[in-house]
């Protein structure tokens, strides 16, 4: 049998920050949607689960602690294996205003550093993801400045959390080689690469290969495709010697013009592509010995 750090670690992105209901009717909203989902994925293979939050209510993006703990321990009750990675990507947002640039305008979301890792520092979850972008996202632009991300890094410190690094262009391999120098962020580095972000890495093999050639080493590193390139960029991130993540946050469809029924079928066909290529699954247990997490305990569901 393969040694764990042989094995490929599969990541499910539950639910995300911009899939809708419109999209797709199976989007998990409400944390109890959420939770049932994240457990379905670990059945399905995946390892670890990636948690954003939605108002239960008006389906939109929250950033209420209380939404968040109901579906922590919600999962936990069930599963306390399953590795929990909580975003930190909510409150980064700005649109400037139409009469006054400088003013925030419709879709503004920027906030504190302190107010967007609150829930990390209250729930203690095992990793959360830490932006280093920069950049035009949609109709608005990303602001994580060096300054705001180093806030935000002593304070997941602090809570004793795992950062998971996420690289949306090159110059976010520089700013992390800045902040591993600096003693923001410690070795063993843990990290994706996002690619397909319109304005960012684009898509392509090349540019995975390129961005995995700039990490630190000895990273944990994921790669990972946006819509229609998820699960090309799924399979390239393993025959690059990464893992890999999938999920209704990243793609709605199972295959063309067939909706993915939920994230535990995104995770089956991720596991059969990792297994034709000739790869192992991790259980969460090999990915928690792999990222240096303690909690290694027996699951009772």
């Amino acid at each position: 049998m393969a040694s764990s750090a042989a094995k490929t670690v599969i990541t499910c992105a539950v639910t995300g920050n911009l899939t809708t209901r419109e999209q797709t009717p199976h989007l998990p909203v409400t944390p109890r949607e959420i939770a049932e989902a994240s457990l379905e994925a670990g059945r399905a293979g995946a390892a670890i689960v990636h948690i954003h939050v939605r108002d239960p209510i008006t389906g939109r993006p929250s950033m209420e602690l209380d939404h968040y703990r109901e579906v922590v321990d919600r999962i936990r009750e069930r599963n306390a294996d399953l590795v929990i990675n909580l975003t930190t990507g909510p409150g980064g947002r700005f649109m400037p205003g139409e009469e006054d640039p400088k003013i925030a305008g419709p879709g503004t979301t920027l906030t504190t550093p302190e107010r967007r890792v609150a829930h990390v520092a209250a729930l203690k979850p095992d990793i959360c993801t830490l932006d280093l972008n920069t950049m035009t996202f949609g109709r608005e632009v990303v602001i994580n400045t060096p300054a705001s991300v180093r806030r935000m890094a002593a304070i997941i410190r602090d809570a004793g959390v795992r950062p998971e690094i996420e690289l949306f262009d090159t110059g976010d391999t520089a700013l992390l080689q800045d902040l591993i120098a600096d003693g923001t962020i410690d070795r063993p580095i843990a990290c994706s690469l996002v690619l397909g972000v319109k304005y960012g890495f684009p898509a392509t093999p090349e540019t995975l290969l390129h961005a995995r050639d700039r990490l630190p080493a000895g990273s944990f590193w994921t790669a990972f495709g946006v819509g229609r390139s998820a699960f090309p960029m799924l399979a390239q991130s393993y025959l690059a010697g990464g893992h890999v993540r999938i999920g209704l946050e990243d793609a709605v469809f199972l295959e063309k013009g067939v909706l993915a029924p939920s994230n535990a079928a995104l995770v089956e066909k991720a596991r059969r592509i990792v297994e034709i290529l000739g790869g192992e699954i991790a259980t969460s247990r090999d990915a928690r010995r792999m990222l240096g997490l303690g909690g290694d305990t027996a699951a009772s569901g």
